[in-house]
């Protein structure tokens, strides 16, 4: 049994990166279990950090016990969004108590951009790198041009190309968080 603390940058209801991450949900092998974070947190503010806001410690305490992390982004900007670094910072912190040292992580994004989330995926990999994070470097996922149409009423890519590359994403995905990196 695997535990995966899955954070999506994206709050938008029916997100493209939603979507994909219920698709790699239901694409990971048996008995990985998908914890989701909850990304609306206050933003990071070192003050608070005496009286952790209770958002913040929830996905902590969620990240800190999980197995792995993947990370499911959109591009904003030609970066990443403001949600996701936040709550990173969050879980970063307090200084000597980061929760992603050492932890297997993966990054994909899906964009109906012809970049993808190319940039997004760049600017946060030097974080990670920083925060000593375990990165799965290959195989890559940059969905471009997506749009609503990928999916069925469920949420789950029906491209069958797609769908695919995703499976063996997953597979290494789950072979990256057993070996513990």
């Amino acid at each position: 049994m695997s535990t995966i603390a899955v954070f999506v940058g994206s709050l938008k209801e029916q997100s493209l990166n939603k979507r994909l991450a219920k698709t790699l949900e239901s694409l990971a092998p048996e008995g990985m279990i998908f914890t989701y974070i909850d990304l609306n947190m206050p933003l990071f503010n070192q003050d608070l950090e005496a009286d952790y806001p209770v958002s913040a410690q929830v996905a902590k305490d969620i990240v800190a016990s999980a197995d792995g992390i993947l990370i499911v982004t959109p591009e904003y900007n030609r970066g990443l969004p403001g949600v996701l670094k936040n709550a990173i910072d969050w879980v970063s912190r307090p200084y000597g108590a980061n929760s992603f040292a050492g932890k297997p992580t993966g990054v994909v994004g899906i964009s109906p951009t012809p970049v993808g989330t190319a940039m997004a995926q760049a600017s946060l990999r030097p974080i990670l790198a920083f925060l000593d994070a375990k990165q799965l470097g290959r195989p890559e996922i940059y969905i471009a041009n997506a749009s609503d149409a990928m999916f069925d009423e469920q949420g789950i890519i029906i491209d069958e190309h797609w769908r695919k590359n995703l499976q063996l994403y997953m597979e290494s995905f789950a072979k990256w968080v057993r070996k513990g990196a």
